[in-house]
């Protein structure tokens, strides 16, 4: 299984990214899939899910809860990461991560595949 993650970079504070995460080496449809993000000396956190198959089901961390959607294209073996109204505080690595079964876990320690990660530095 291979996740790479695509779009970061640099914004000032109100702007806007979209993350892509495209996966190869697995039936995309049988795996939910996840964003999670790591802040400099912080943690890595739970930040947005979508539910396997059609995504129907999504999930999202109350910091974010109103300014990011997640989505996924399963033709393209791809999920995305639709960020708006970026605070300061959203700065940091953002990692994509598959699980196989209907919903991926918000807890990173027991999730088996993550990209490599692409960081997100939002300015104030």
């Amino acid at each position: 299984v291979q996740l790479v993650e695509s779009g970061g970079g640099l914004v000032q504070a109100g702007g806007s990214l979209r993350l892509s995460c495209a996966a190869s080496g697995l039936l995309f449809i049988s795996y939910a899939m996840g964003w999670f993000r790591q802040a400099p000396g912080k943690e890595r956190e739970f930040v947005a899910r979508i539910s396997w198959s059609d995504g129907s089901s999504t999930d999202y961390a109350d910091s974010v809860k109103g300014r990011f959607t997640i989505s996924r294209a399963n033709a393209k073996n791809t999920v995305y990461l639709q960020m708006n109204s970026l605070k300061p505080e959203d700065t940091a690595v953002y990692y994509c991560a598959a699980q196989m079964g209907r919903i991926i876990t918000d807890r990173p320690n027991v999730i088996n595949y993550w990209g490599k990660g692409t960081l997100v530095t939002v300015s104030s």
